[in-house]
């Protein structure tokens, strides 16, 4: 083989492994932007633990995944939660929560430790982030079991990847008036 032949050759050896580890390089990187979140095949009812809600806000909120299922859960005589299940996963908790006459949503917020770091509402009655949200009830939701005591809601997602903070400030503002409307504020 002359000299020309033979750089020829490695030039072509070259173009070829070259050629090579770009077909690689943009396999992988075809995979990688190609994987789509696990679509959301369950359906969110319109009423969760006795509250109604728009299922379209609550479903922004969650995880993708087969079947949805809700649980009431009562840890104290104040506090109601109602937590959400994808595929048997905590993924998210809606909670109503009495607390003491005067608190403002930023003493009420730290509980809620997704909330770190959140935007306060312009009325500061809600703090949100893309992972948590306190909102506090209107002055007129009182009931005689919770004197001297003020209602405030939370949405806090648990573990599930799901980092919107418009999702979250959506579903929280809508949750709260929810609730405010319920028999909870009367």
């Amino acid at each position: 083989m002359s000299v020309r032949g033979s750089l020829r050759h490695h030039r072509l050896i070259g173009m070829a492994v070259s050629l090579s580890a770009t077909v690689a390089l943009a396999s992988t990187l075809s995979a990688c932007s190609g994987d789509e979140p696990p679509k959301k095949a369950y359906t969110v009812p319109s009423s969760l633990c006795g509250i109604s809600v728009d299922p379209a806000l609550v479903k922004a909120a969650l995880p993708g995944g087969n079947a949805l299922s809700t649980a009431t859960q009562k840890p104290n005589g104040g506090t109601i939660r109602c937590n959400l299940y994808v595929d048997s996963k905590l993924v998210l908790s809606l909670a109503q929560a009495w607390w003491s006459e005067g608190k403002t949503t930023a003493a009420v917020a730290p509980a809620y430790p997704g909330t770190k770091e959140g935007t306060m509402s312009e009325d500061e009655r809600f703090i949100y982030s893309g992972k948590a949200g306190v909102g506090r009830t209107v002055p007129s939701c009182k009931v005689s079991r919770h004197p001297e005591q003020d209602l405030y809601v939370a949405v806090e997602t648990r573990e599930s990847g799901v980092d919107d903070p418009d999702a979250i400030e959506k579903l929280l503002t809508a949750y709260t008036k929810a609730v405010e409307e319920s028999p909870a504020c009367r």
